[in-house]
């Protein structure tokens, strides 16, 4: 995709936030048609049904139309207690519960099921798989959304759930790098430390890298041998990592910096700052409207003044055009919207093959 960019409109290209309410506001009218946004990640609470959230998805591609470059339209759609479709969709089990089966079939099914409904239903990324491993260390913030307790079966299952999306054109988003399963505490309210990169924990995202996954996350991590002050998400070093030590060329997204570790630890605009300054392609977050602002255009008096180079922008906004050609992204193209029923016969047959057992250390 080539496209003249102001150096405003390369900032907003790196950037995906999240809507506060069921309606587009002046927030985001104002983060799509001045900033240029990249993306949008949508939730449960921002549509009542299934109708809702595919006109919402429709007013914001309208929206965005008349802009450069079309949008991401983002959801993190995993099943199990990770689930932002409406109510009249069926749940698909967890993660943990489909590898259970010790079935590829069950699971190439749910994904294929997961990559048509978001599809269909106006959506182009998802942050989704997982690729964490589970252990009796593993917070309940990612508990049985993983596949398995080594990375044998977490890099067969979840790999399998990626093909799936990529095959309906849909970006997957492997998660978390370099893995959140030893971490004790949940990010998304403390920041979790360990001593360093374990090899197994890895293995997963190697894996993802060899068989052309799109797109990582980085997780609100601390990785004490690679910085004992940022968590991997907003470290410089690691993502010299990821793109050096296994040679990932794809888009390397931080997790949603909304969340109250980073808040807390760091403040909005410095957050925003060390993302941008680390490599990130892609820095995801909600904060209120004037916190927003002040973050993006410090970003833009940055690259001004110099102190971050224009040529590290540009390789990212580079990457970002090439995968959104890749999926053949755009605003214009009609919603097909799914059939319910089908979906949902087809997500029940799948159902009827996972157990209720889980280990007592996983939360439902």
């Amino acid at each position: 995709m080539k496209v003249e960019l102001t150096l405003k409109e390369k900032i907003g290209q790196m950037i995906i936030v999240g809507m506060n309410g069921k309606k587009i506001d002046e927030r985001i009218k104002n983060l799509i048609l001045n900033y240029k946004i990249g993306g949008i990640i949508l939730y449960r609470k921002n549509f009542k049904n299934y109708e809702e959230m595919v006109k919402l998805i429709s007013e914001i591609k309208q929206l965005n139309s008349k802009n450069k470059v079309p949008l991401f339209i983002a959801i993190d759609q995993e099943g199990g207690r990770v689930n932002r479709m409406p109510p009249e969709i069926n749940n698909i089990k967890s993660a943990y519960r489909l590898a259970k089966t010790e079935n590829l079939n069950i699971i190439k099914e749910t994904g294929d099921i997961t990559g048509e409904m978001l599809q269909k239903s106006g959506y182009n990324m998802n942050f989704s798989p997982v690729l964490d491993i589970l252990s009796k260390n593993t917070s309940k913030g990612i508990g049985n959304r993983c596949f398995g307790e080594n990375a044998e079966d977490v890099s067969t299952y979840g790999l399998e759930i990626m093909k799936q999306l990529q095959k309906h054109k849909v970006i997957s988003v492997v998660k978390h790098f370099p893995g959140q399963g030893a971490a004790k505490l949940d990010s998304h309210f403390l920041l979790p430390s360990i001593k360093k990169i374990e090899d197994e924990a890895v293995e997963p995202f190697k894996d993802a890298i060899k068989e052309n996954v799109d797109a990582i996350m980085v997780g609100h991590m601390i990785i004490k041998s690679v910085s004992k002050l940022y968590p991997a998400s907003l470290s410089k070093k690691m993502v010299k990592i990821i793109r050096r030590k296994y040679k990932f060329r794809g888009l390397i997204i931080t997790d949603d910096l909304k969340m109250k570790s980073i808040r807390y630890f760091y403040g909005t605009k410095r957050a925003v700052k060390k993302a941008f300054l680390a490599g990130n392609d892609i820095i995801m977050f909600r904060f209120n409207k004037k916190d927003e602002i002040n973050a993006i255009e410090n970003i833009i008096k940055l690259v001004e003044k110099g102190k971050l180079k224009n040529s590290r922008i540009n390789n990212s906004v580079n990457r970002i055009l090439n995968i959104k050609e890749k999926y053949e992204i755009s605003d214009t193209k009609e919603i097909e919207k799914i059939n319910i029923d089908e979906i949902n016969n087809r997500i029940d047959i799948v159902n009827t093959f996972v157990t209720d057992e889980e280990q007592k250390y996983l939360q439902d």
